[in-house]
């Protein structure tokens, strides 16, 4: 006899008529695009911050994962760690509501530029995900 699963969702996402938030970049066709599931949201909310310095964000001076301050930095296994320090630091103080199961870094040191692909877990309903950062256009 199969074993029953349980589904859970985020009680945001019954209503589909209602937006959660805002959606990075903002491209849409008014002022702002909106997101309307919260796995849409925690995306934006993660590309926010790794793209933000700290001390950027008014009233919340330690948000944000300084990532565009590794930007000049010297491509070694130094900087590598310190981007994955800072993304996994970060993450755990201001998206709780994610898991990052696996960062992968790849320098390019042909094209002086550093990838990043975080792939992370949704902790209430177990979805995976993942956003990655080209470097070389952090400016």
């Amino acid at each position: 006899m199969p074993i029953p699963q349980v589904v859970r969702i985020d009680p945001r996402d019954l209503d589909k008529n209602k937006a959660i938030g805002v959606s990075i970049p903002f491209n849409g066709g008014g002022v702002f695009k909106s997101t309307f599931s919260t796995k849409d949201q925690i995306k934006s909310n993660l590309i926010n911050l790794l793209l933000t310095y700290k001390g950027e964000r008014v009233l919340n001076p330690q948000f944000g994962a300084d990532l565009p301050r590794l930007l000049f930095e010297p491509i070694n296994n130094e900087t590598l760690l310190k981007i994955e320090n800072q993304i996994v630091t970060s993450v755990s103080t201001y998206i709780p509501e994610i898991t990052i199961t696996n960062i992968e870094i790849t320098p390019d040191t042909d094209k002086n530029t550093i990838y990043v692909n975080v792939i992370y877990q949704l902790k209430l309903s177990g979805t995976t995900d993942n956003i990655i950062i080209d470097f070389s256009t952090l400016q």
